[in-house]
């Protein structure tokens, strides 16, 4: 086996024999007491943390760092249309408190303690959520495209990740995708959170709004950034295991001074259960590499990975 197969006959042994099953998940009458103490735990520990502040300017600083934008509407499976409207005033009432905001060097960015908790008094309306892999509506439903967007934009300035958390399925088969698989940053408030730290010399600003048809936005500074960033995947790949299908892939970072690379560093690595139907046409349409894992390909790693888990 190479090197890569290697690693996903790894993470698919680690998936199909979890060393535990978190507690809401054995017993779902604890998951709303579990989410609650974490809420008063991530809030006290964000108050003590000098770190963690943030200012609003109304005029903006002059040097665009680095640039995004992200389409409103995509087609996302068989989803209902009308989410991704009511979606849409969830990110403006999110961008309305995120636009203008300063990060101070060394200071870290907390997108919960900034936007805070969404309710209906605030703006905020019923949109899409993932639950367990299931489409349901909940209010704020929808503010993940803000964090995709958000940590995308992220990795193309002179910032360091505090806390990500990947998307941990791929829900829905690609359409008008134009990042790669696993780019993005699920959220859910105050349990998982998106929090970056400005590594510059400089304050560093967000500017984002809404049009029409995207949500755009820069990170912008006082001074000219040397570095520039460019991110690169690298081993893509669908993996068929029976009648199920994983997706892998890995994401490098490339630091670059006029011209020359300084730095490359693997960002991440994303594995996950592909939960729509995979046919041989969508693999075929969009050029996906396929691995096939049996048993027996697992099954000589199995006393390995044992022991090293």
């Amino acid at each position: 086996m190479t090197n890569i197969e290697k690693e996903i006959a790894t993470r698919i042994y680690r998936y199909e024999h979890p060393k535990r099953i978190a507690l809401s998940r054995k017993y779902p009458f604890l998951k709303k007491p579990i989410i609650s103490v974490r809420h008063i735990y991530r809030n006290i520990q964000n108050f003590f943390d000098p770190r963690i502040r943030y200012e609003r300017r109304q005029d903006f600083f002059q040097c665009v760092v680095a640039r995004h934008q992200s389409v409103l509407r995509r087609k996302l499976g068989d989803s209902d249309p009308r989410l991704q409207e009511q979606k849409i005033i969830n990110l403006r009432q999110a961008v309305e408190k995120l636009n203008g905001v300063v990060i101070q060097p060394k200071h870290i960015f907390s997108l919960w303690n900034i936007i805070g908790k969404p309710r209906y008094e605030n703006g905020y309306v019923d949109g899409m959520l993932l639950s367990h892999g299931r489409i349901v509506e909940g209010v704020g439903g929808g503010l993940c495209q803000l964090s995709n967007f958000l940590y995308w934009i992220f990795l193309h300035a002179p910032i360091e990740t505090i806390e990500r958390h990947h998307h941990s399925m791929d829900v829905f088969p690609d359409s008008r995708r134009t990042l790669p698989f696993g780019g993005g940053a699920t959220i859910l408030y105050n349990f998982i959170d998106l929090k970056v730290q400005n590594t510059s010399a400089y304050p560093l600003q967000i500017k984002i709004w809404l049009t029409d048809t995207h949500l755009k936005g820069q990170i912008l500074s006082p001074h000219r950034i040397p570095q520039k960033f460019h991110l690169v995947e690298k081993n893509h790949c669908f993996i068929k295991r029976g009648a199920h299908y994983f997706r892998y892939n890995e994401i490098y970072k490339e630091t670059t001074i006029n011209g020359h690379i300084e730095k490359i560093e693997k960002i991440t690595t994303n594995f996950a259960p592909v939960l729509y139907t995979v046919t041989d046409d969508y693999l075929q349409k969009n050029d996906f590499k396929v691995l096939n894992f049996r048993h027996k390909n697992i099954a000589h790693n199995k006393k390995k990975l044992s022991t090293k888990s």
